[in-house]
C-alpha cells in the first residue's frame, strides 16, 4: 500500500489535509494523526473491517481493545448506554485531555472488534487541532491506539510512525511533536467504585479532587483473561534489546555499567541529564531531562527508549522514578518494557 503523507502547515489553512484524509476514514482505511498524548491510527469505529486493519496494520492482538475518540460529546450518544454521574464530572473537568472513560456500550452500536466482545467502550476527547479538526470532518466516531507496531515504544512523532507502519496505513498525518508523551489515562467508569485501568497524563490525585477516591488496578491481567483497557495485558513500549530498571546510588550504577562493559556488551542509558553526569561509561546515552520535571522525564522516555534500536545497543539500563503523581504512568511504562527485569543495590 503508498500511504499518503501530510505535513500540517501553521501559516497556511489545512482544510485539504483534513478533507483528504477524513474521506479515507469514511471509506473504511487507517490514517495516523497526533494527539497531545501520541500518535493515534485511526479508522471508523462502526466499521468491522476498518477496524481490522488496524490489528493487522499494527500485529495487534484481538482480545485488546481500542478506546474511540470524538470531537463532540453529543457523538457518544450514538454508542455510550448510560452515563454515571462521576463519570459525567470527569468529562467536564478534562475534556479535552488525556483521559480515556470507559463506559457502558449501546449493543451493536459500534463494530464488535472495537470492544474485542466488550459490553463497555473506552471513550476520550482528545486536546489537540488536528485530532479534534480530522474527528469533526470525518462526522464520525474513530477508534485509534497508538500507531505503533504492537509492542514497541509509542510514536511520539510522525517520523516514528513513518518507521513502523509506512506501506501499511493509508495516510499519516505529520503535525509535529506530541506533548504529553505518554498515552491517556484510562478509568472505568462502570463499576460502582472507579478504578484506573491505565495510569496515564492525568494522575490519580487529580482525579480524586474531583469525584473522591478510586482505586488503581493492578494491571497483571491473565493469560485468560480479556484486557479491559489498552496495556494491561501485553508487553508493551518495548525496544529490540532487554531494558533493565536499575535502581541504587551513582556508585552503584557505575559498577553495574563497568560489569557490562567488561563482557564488550553494548550498553544503552535511559536516565536523567543528574544521575548520567559523572558517570564514566562508553554506552549510548539518552537523557529524559531532569528528575526536576517529571512532565519533561514523561515526554522523552518513548524517544529515548526508539533510539536504541538505531544505535542497535545490546542491553538498555533505564533509570527508576518515585511513583507520586505522573511517576505512576512513567514507571507503568518503563516496568512493562522491562518485563519487570530489575537490578537493585
Amino acid at each position: 500500500m503508498q500511504t499518503i503523507h501530510w505535513k500540517i502547515n501553521e501559516q497556511q489553512s489545512n482544510k485539504f489535509v483534513y478533507q483528504q484524509a477524513a474521506e479515507l476514514l469514511r471509506n473504511g482505511e487507517c490514517v495516523a494523526f497526533p494527539t497531545e498524548t501520541v500518535y493515534g491510527l485511526g479508522a471508523d469505529a462502526t466499521n468491522q473491517a476498518a477496524i481490522q486493519k488496524i490489528y493487522e496494520a499494527k500485529g495487534r492482538p484481538s482480545d485488546n481493545p481500542l478506546i474511540v475518540h470524538i470531537a463532540s460529546r453529543d457523538q457518544m450518544d450514538a454508542f455510550v448506554a448510560s452515563y454515571p454521574q462521576k463519570a459525567i464530572k470527569l468529562m467536564e473537568k478534562f475534556w479535552p485531555g488525556p483521559l480515556t472513560v470507559i463506559l457502558p456500550l449501546k449493543k451493536d452500536s459500534l463494530a464488535s472488534n472495537v470492544s474485542a466482545g466488550l459490553s463497555t467502550v473506552g471513550v476520550r476527547m482528545p486536546d489537540h487541532p488536528v485530532s479534534l479538526a480530522l474527528i469533526k470532518e470525518a462526522g464520525i466516531p474513530v477508534a485509534a491506539p497508538s500507531a505503533n507496531r504492537s509492542g514497541k515504544p509509542s510514536p511520539t512523532s510522525a517520523s516514528h510512525v513513518i518507521e513502523d507502519l509506512d506501506d501499511k496505513v493509508a495516510g499519516i498525518i505529520d503535525g509535529g511533536a506530541t506533548g504529553v508523551g505518554l498515552e491517556s489515562t484510562v478509568i472505568d467508569c462502570s463499576t460502582e467504585i472507579p478504578v484506573i485501568l491505565r495510569p496515564g497524563g492525568i494522575t490519580k490525585e487529580q482525579i480524586e479532587q474531583v469525584i473522591g477516591s478510586v482505586e488503581l488496578a493492578n494491571n497483571d491481567t491473565k493469560e485468560t483473561e480479556k484486557p479491559k483497557a489498552p496495556g494491561m495485558k501485553y508487553t508493551h513500549y518495548a525496544p529490540k534489546a532487554p531494558v533493565y530498571l536499575v535502581e541504587g546510588s551513582k556508585a552503584f550504577w557505575q559498577k553495574e555499567i563497568n560489569k557490562v562493559e567488561a563482557a564488550h556488551k553494548k550498553l544503552g542509558i535511559l536516565a536523567t541529564k543528574e544521575l548520567l553526569d559523572g558517570l564514566t561509561t562508553n554506552a549510548v546515552t539518552q537523557t529524559t531531562g531532569s528528575i526536576e520535571s517529571m512532565e519533561e522525564i514523561a515526554n522523552q522516555l518513548y524517544k529515548g527508549l526508539r533510539a536504541f534500536d538505531h544505535a542497535e545497543v545490546d542491553i538498555i539500563f533505564a533509570e527508576v522514578y518515585s511513583e507520586t503523581e505522573l511517576g505512576v504512568a512513567v514507571m507503568n511504562r518503563l516496568e512493562k518494557a522491562a518485563g519487570n527485569r530489575r537490578i537493585s543495590e
